[in-house]
Parts: structure tokens; sequence; C-alpha cells
């Protein structure tokens, strides 16, 4: 200290303390002068201590113009010791670099100043020091005088110089810095760190592209900056980087999807398309790096395929293409199971484009890989289900066709008609929206005669009586009316003539018993009109209830379809196909009167030639007397037919007797079954009945509940009076 003050005058010491600045500034000129002197003599022992003088009698005191004082006799000596300066800097920088926190903004300012004039002289040398620099600049920038963020843009442009002239730059070091300060909100340090990162990677020896990793996520935060100047500048930078990833043959692309699956899913529209828009350039550039990836890009492009900007939705369409054309196998590092996860999870997205194209990817998977989506199929399978009931058709048929790619090998479609089965049961508005639609959709995928009997073998022992007639009647109605099972029709009008049709036609048969309306159907359908004639027959009092009559209807209306032309051209012989009248006669009896499906079947009955009822030809007055004529006929028929070879032979071998017998014990069940569910119903009648009538009964005995909140009424100012209660 006392060779600081034999060198520098009392007089100098004290003009650089002064509140006038014009002092200290000639103070400072004295300063450094005196400092050139020394440095000519090589004393660094004395310019070491007017150094430490400045440093600890001016920089840190109490009194804000010593400070001021200091700043500028530090700035003064660096710019005496001229290019001996880097030496001392270790001393200079400390105390300048701290007066960038000062509470007084005078302060802050003469520190910006003094710095600037310290980097112009020591050039290079800065860089050594370069990362507390950063750290102090970074601050300045958002300082709240506006005069100091003027002073500290000039000493950050002087200071972009030196780092874009220097070979010494470290950019390893910067970095960390850089990555910790990237998701700060304050919109001057945003502005200063785009503007760094900017010029850094304009700067050819600097490979900034190496370390996009590290603070790209910060960049794609500002895109959604409140501020359009900073939108834009991030957005530049951005603009810039992937075109240098496009030039580029070594990029880390798998670090950076990480962060661009993330970004995807931003709020901000701008935030998404930007990301978007990179994940679409990596599909088409990653190649074999973003093969462990492919799981998360997905998890990414899928919601953004159903996105509300357009621009988004044709974007992410495109890459969605890109990556399932990119065929990559499980031993590259391709997972199926994470792919299939990601698919299954988009099922339940609320958007109807997003799951299509979710079913899109599985049925791709199955078709490349099936084996291991297989080896998958507990985790799906339950999902898939499910969207059966999705709102969308569209969606439901691209579930049936994943379903129908899944069933080819017999295991799995055993599985999925019994979970089809169960789904049905336990949602019975599914059966009812779509359940033609999924049966037909199964039948054109699948082959229809294996679904058919498959489901028949399923319902034929299925313990809910009431869910089994739902069932069968939905499928019977579908077999009859759809277009996709006119073979099977085909298949069953053959049943009394091959044994294909015999077959299928007996398959259905166990099933089906469990509605006399779908029997009937089927032995129309397969032209056994004896046995139809039988089945009708043996119809009890209970059978003939709501539901079969509305059944009935359906049937009759259906008769007069070109389903069952063949049917009704049988009728232009009716001394051939008399077990048909008698059948359709037996229906109109069933029937009541006065509703629609009679008067359809009477008119129809009346169409029916009568000369052929008999071999002599004749014109009966009524058509009472053709019936009576018929039963003659039929009679003679069942003479002439009693012969068990003849039998044998009309009827394919099949023993309709012993069906028969099957189909009424099937219905005694179901009897059963009504009259067990009526009792149970009468029982819980009767038990809240008695449960009321007890509450009743100890209401009486407890007595009146008194009023809550209400003072107690002497009795002798109770007056009695009509329509008072006397308590």
């Amino acid at each position: 200290m006392a060779d600081a003050l034999s060198a520098i005058p009392a007089a100098v010491l004290r003009n650089l303390s002064d509140k006038l600045y014009e002092k200290r500034k000639n103070a400072a000129l004295e300063v450094e002068g005196i400092v050139k002197q020394l440095t000519a003599a090589g004393d660094h022992d004395k310019i070491t201590a007017v150094i430490n003088l400045l440093t600890h009698e001016y920089t840190y005191s109490p009194q804000a113009n010593h400070r001021k004082g200091g700043l500028i006799g530090l700035a003064a000596a660096t710019v005496g010791l001229s290019a001996e300066a880097a030496q001392h800097l270790e001393q200079i920088l400390p105390p300048v670099i701290n007066s960038f926190s000062d509470q007084d903004s005078r302060v802050r300012y003469y520190a910006c100043e003094a710095l600037y004039n310290i980097a112009k002289v020591v050039r290079g040398e800065f860089i050594f020091h370069f990362n507390k620099i950063f750290d102090a600049l970074c601050k300045l920038s958002a300082d709240s005088d506006p005069n100091v963020q003027s002073a500290a843009h000039l000493l950050d442009r002087l200071v972009k110089d030196i780092v874009t002239e220097s070979d010494q730059f470290s950019i390893e070091e910067f970095i960390p810095l850089l990555r910790e300060r990237m998701n700060v909100l304050n919109p001057y340090v945003r502005q200063f760190l785009v503007g760094w990162i900017t010029v850094l990677d304009s700067v050819p020896d600097i490979d900034m592209l190496g370390f996009l990793p590290d603070f790209l996520d910060g960049l794609f935060n500002m895109l959604s900056d409140s501020s359009h100047e900073i939108r834009q500048q991030a957005d530049s930078a951005l603009s810039e980087f992937l075109q240098e990833i496009k030039n580029s043959p070594s990029v880390d692309y798998g670090r950076m999807a990480e962060i661009l699956v993330q970004r995807a899913a931003s709020a901000d529209e701008f935030t998404r398309w930007t990301a978007i828009t990179w994940i679409n350039e990596f599909v088409k550039l990653g190649g074999d790096q973003l093969v462990p990836y492919y799981a998360d890009i997905l998890g990414a492009i899928l919601p953004c395929i159903a996105d509300k900007e357009e621009k988004i939705r044709v974007v992410a369409r495109e890459t969605n293409e890109e990556l399932r054309a990119i065929k990559a196998a499980p031993a590259e590092g391709f997972d199926v199971g994470a792919i299939l996860d990601i698919a299954r999870r988009q099922l339940s997205n609320e958007h109807e484009a997003t799951r299509i194209e979710s079913l899109h990817w599985i049925s791709t998977l199955l078709n490349r890989h099936r084996q291991e989506v297989l080896s998958f199929l507990n985790d799906i399978f339950d999902t898939l289900l499910k969207s059966l009931s999705d709102p969308s058709d569209q969606v439901v048929l691209l579930v049936l066709e994943v379903h129908a790619a899944i069933a080819k090998d017999q295991h799995n479609f055993r599985q999925l008609v019994i979970f089809l089965v169960q789904k049905f049961r336990t949602d019975h508005a599914l059966l009812e929206r779509r359940g033609a639609l999924i049966i037909r959709r199964l039948c054109v995928l699948l082959d229809a005669e294996r679904v058919y009997r498959e489901l028949s073998k399923i319902l034929e022992g299925e313990a809910d009586l009431d869910f089994a007639s739902t069932m069968v009647q939905a499928l019977n109605l579908i077999l009859l009316t759809s277009s996709e099972l006119s073979d099977l029709r085909d298949l069953l009008k053959q049943s009394l003539v091959n044994a294909a049709g015999k077959d299928f036609f007996l398959s259905l048969y166990a099933s089906w018993s469990h509605s006399s309306m779908a029997i009937i159907s089927l032995c129309l359908l397969a032209q056994a009109y004896q046995h139809a004639s039988s089945v009708i027959q043996s119809l009890t009092e209970e059978d003939i209830n709501v539901r079969f009559l509305v059944q009935l209807d359906k049937l009759i209306h259906l008769l007069e379809t070109p389903i069952f032309a063949y049917l009704r051209l049988q009728l232009l012989e009716p001394g051939r196909y008399i077990w048909l009248l008698k059948s359709l006669y037996g229906l109109l009896m069933l029937l009541p009167q006065q509703s629609a499906a009679f008067k359809i079947l009477r008119t129809r009955l009346k169409t029916v030639p009568s000369y052929s009822f008999n071999k002599e030809s004749r014109n009966p007055s009524t058509l009472s007397q053709d019936f009576n004529n018929m039963n003659m006929n039929m009679n003679m028929n069942e003479e002439e037919d009693s012969s068990s070879h003849n039998m044998n032979m009309s009827n394919n071998g099949i023993n309709f007797a012993s069906w028969l017998q099957r189909f009424q014990q099937k219905q005694h069940q179901h009897r059963l079954h009504s009259k067990t569910q009526a009792r149970s119903f009468s029982r819980n009648i009767s038990i809240s009945s008695k449960e009321v009538k007890e509450a009743e009964k100890a209401e009486e005995v407890r007595g009146p509940t008194p009023e809550l909140n209400r003072p107690p009424v002497s009795r002798s100012s109770r007056k009695s009076g009509p329509g008072q209660l006397h308590l």
C-alpha cells in the first residue's frame, strides 16, 4: 500500500473520488501516465500495489463516488499497462465484474465502461476469463436501468467481436453456461442468449451443431414467448440449424428427437408446427439412428394428425406415412411392443383421425411382425374389443380388420369369438347398435360359415338364456337379410340335398333352439317345411308371447323380400310343397287377425293357385275349403311317406324327431327360466311391500316426528279447528 501511495500523489487520489466526473477523469489520466512509467521501468510490484489500492480503497468502498473512481482508475491502469496488461488481469477483472451487481446504477454503468476499455486493451487475453464475463453480461442484459442496458449492449458487441476473432475460445466450457440459462423467462436475457447462439454458430471453427441438443429445448421454449421479436429470433436460429442438419453428414438425431417429441405436444401452435416439421425432416434423414425412437416419434405424430391447424395436420400425416414406409426389424432396435403400446393408448384419443391411424399401425405391425405382435396380444386385446363401441363406423370396421388379421389361426379365432360374445353379453347396446355391422364384417373378413359355426357352438351352452335368445335372434336376422351371407343361405337351401348343407344346418340347430322363431326361420331357409310345421305345432301357450310375435312379424315381412322369392315360387306347386303351406297357415293362425302381418300373409296365401291342391282341376269357392282339401292331401302324403327308407331319402338322413325333442327341451329350459324370474320379481315386490308396511308400523309406534327448530307449545294454547291435527 505504501508503494502505491508513494507512486500516486495525494491530490490525484483525492480527485479520483470527487463527485465531479471531470475531476475523476483527469485523475484517471494521471493514473494511466503513472502506470505507463512503472511499466516502462518494469516495476510490476508497484503496479500491483496501485491496482490493490484502487481495488480495496476505492472499488470496494462504501462510498459510491469512490467506487466510480476506482473503476475508472482500473481501466486507466489497464490502458497504461498496454501489452503487459494480461499478467494483471486476475487482479483487475474481479472488482470490475463485482461492480456489475452494485446497487447504484451509475456504478454499474461505470463498470460496463471500465470493462469495455479493459477489453479493448487485452483483446484475445480476455477469452481466458470469458465465462465470468459472460455471466456478468447475462445479468446486465436484464438491468432495470436503460443506460446500463445500453452500455451492456456496447460491451456485448465488443466481446462478441473478440470471441469470433479468437482461436482460444472453448465451446466445451461455454455450453454448460449456456444450457443453465436457456430456460430463463426474462425477455432481455432470452434475446441476449439467442444473439450469442447465432453469433457463435456463424463462426466456422466453432461446432455449435454438435452441441445443439444441449440448448435445443430452450430455443423451442422461446417460440411461445409473448414477444414477437424473440419468437422471430428463435425461429430464425432454429431454421438455420435445421438447414445445417440437412447438410451435415453426422448429427445426433436421437437426443434431439426426445426434445422434439415433447415439444410436439405443446399448447402453443407455432411450437407444435415447428416441432412436427423438424420431426418430419428427422424421419427422412435420420435412418438407423432413429429406429429406437420410433415409438416416441409415433406418440408425437398421432395426436397431431387431428390437430386443429391444417398445416400441422398435413405435415403430421406426411410424417406418419414416411415412418410407416420404413421397414425396420426388431434386431435393429425396432421395439414392436413400444409401438403397439403407443397405438393402443391412442385408440382412446378423442379424435377419430388419430384412432384410425392407430389402427392402421396395428394392422401394419401384424403384417410385418405377426409373431411379435401376437406375443403382446394380451396387452391390446381388451382395448381392441372396447373399440368396437367406438362412435365412428370407420373405426369399428378397422378394428374388425385388425381382429380378423389376429384371428387367422384357429386358437386366436376362437378367442376372438368368445370375447366378442362376452362383449355382447355385457354391452347389450353394442349388440343392438353395432351387432349386425360387426358380424357381417367378420363374415367378410373371415369365412362366414366358420364364424357362424363358432358362434353357434358357443351359444349352444350359453348359461344366460335371455342373452342366448337375443343373440340367436340377432344372428338369425343377419343370416336372413345380409347380402354378405347369401352363400350361407344357398348352402342351407341344400340341407336336404347334400352333406355340406346338412352339416351346416345341424351345426346351427342346437343354438338356434334358444329361439322358436329362429328355428322356424332356419327350417324355412333349409326347406325343411315338414319339420317347420312340427315346430309350429309344438309351440305352447307360454311360447306365444310378445317377443315371439314381434319376431314373427319380422319374418312375415321378410317372406315378401327377394331373399324368399324361391319360397313364394314354390307356392305355385302347393301339391308338391304341401308342408310349406301348412307351415305358413300355422303361422297365420298364430298371428292376431288385426295385425298388419296377418293381412300380409293372408293376402299371400290367397294367391296360391287352387287347381293344384289335388289331381282334379276344380275351383273351390272359399279358402277354408282349399285348406280342408290340403289337409286331406297331407294325410295322404303322411301315409305314403311312412316307410323309414322314404323318410331318410327325403330328409337327407336327418333324424328330425330327435332334433325336435332337443328343441323342445331347450324351450322347456327357457320356460322354467322365465317362471323363476317371474317368481323372483314377485318376491322382491312382496319384500318391498312388507318393508314399507313395517316402516309405517314403526312410524305409528314412534309417533309423529317433532318439527325442528320450533318452540314447544303448551297444550292449553292449542286450538282445534278444521284441518288441524290434535297432538
